[in-house]
């Protein structure tokens, strides 16, 4: 076995431990690594009712990115905690699932790579291509798992972790009546983004309007957030995409609404406030002076925390009939028409 495991895999185990019968915690897989294995751990809260609304969040896809495991981790905590007095998340509860994955790639975490145990970028693992000719290497790539953005062996299964993630959307995103998935990243950037499908197409996904009717509630909300609300093919295509794959695989669903978005937190920023950070490959991914990583840290649980309640309440503001029409021809607008201004 693994003697110096992460510490983000120490931390669930104690999340689990304080949560007791209130917190469902289940190991979905072990991912062999370094001669042992380590476990996949996932955590559920709430209703269970497929008429309920669910959100699942997710972290350390590559491990590399230490501050997406942490923020997801770090909103898991507070909402364990806060089940110990806050009767308003109680009652939140009642109507709604949470779903937590927030170490989809523990070997990585472990090993600080990119890529899982066996050299794959989980972010280009699904059996999916891109329309158009991405970026070379970024987009993906089936050349070497020594080269980062490898996809995998051509034909061969999906890495167990990420069928894995993909099977825990299958059973508990869904399979309810709306579902958002929120992936935590970092690395891109000086802005923080939040990326909505498709990354393997530049053509709108059929759930524009009701992205746009998401955006609209955060700027509403938080009138001045920082973050660029935008589809990911507005920067870059890619290759296998899981999250465009599982997307495509909910409009089998019929008319259950599945958002997938991701936050791309601006690391540049990081690095032009600390450039010594470049000789380190950790540093550049993750902020490594404590209260920038604790300010990233207050900033975003406060998003994700919105994420919960707008999907508690997605008959409020979920776009139909006229009002859906509207949002669309205002996204296309936004984001594919007129060079995207």
């Amino acid at each position: 076995m693994i003697d110096n495991q992460a510490s983000e895999l120490d931390e669930l185990e104690r999340i689990a431990a304080d949560g007791g019968a209130r917190l469902e915690a289940r190991t979905l897989c072990r991912v062999p690594c370094a001669g042992g294995t380590l476990p996949l751990r996932a955590f559920f809260l709430g209703s269970s009712d497929p008429a309920a609304p669910a959100i699942g969040f997710f972290g350390g896809v590559h491990g590399l990115e230490r501050i997406g495991a942490e923020v997801v981790i770090a909103y898991l905590r507070s909402i364990v905690q806060r089940l110990r007095w806050d009767t308003t998340l109680h009652a939140q509860l009642e109507n709604l699932r949470l779903v937590f994955l927030p170490v989809v790639n523990p070997g990585g975490l472990l090993l600080r790579t990119r890529a899982n145990p066996n050299g794959v970028d989980l972010m280009r693992n699904a059996p999916l291509d891109a329309i158009d000719k991405p970026p070379a290497l970024i987009g993906g790539h089936r050349i070497s798992p020594r080269l980062p953005w490898y996809r995998g062996p051509e034909h061969e299964p999906m890495e167990i972790e990420s069928r894995a993630l993909c099977e825990l959307v299958e059973q508990e995103l869904l399979g309810h009546a709306f579902s958002i998935a929120v992936d935590c990243h970092s690395g891109f950037g000086l802005s923080d983004r939040i990326w909505f499908p498709y990354a393997h197409s530049p053509e709108p996904m059929g759930h524009l309007a009701e992205m746009h009717a998401l955006m609209e509630i955060l700027d509403q909300t938080h009138s001045h957030h920082r973050y660029v609300f935008e589809p990911q093919s507005r920067q870059y295509l890619a290759h296998g995409d899981l999250w465009d794959y599982l997307y495509l695989r909910s409009l089998s669903h019929g008319e259950r609404p599945f958002l997938p978005l991701t936050l791309e937190m601006g690391s540049w920023l990081w690095v032009k406030k600390n450039p010594r950070q470049l000789f380190s490959r950790h540093g550049i991914f993750n902020p490594l002076i404590e209260h920038r990583r604790q300010r990233v840290l207050r900033r975003h649980l406060s998003w994700l925390d919105f994420m919960a309640r707008a999907a508690s309440g997605y008959t409020l503001w979920l776009p139909r009939d006229e009002a859906r029409e509207r949002h669309r021809a205002t996204a296309m607008r936004r984001w594919y028409e007129d060079g995207g201004k």
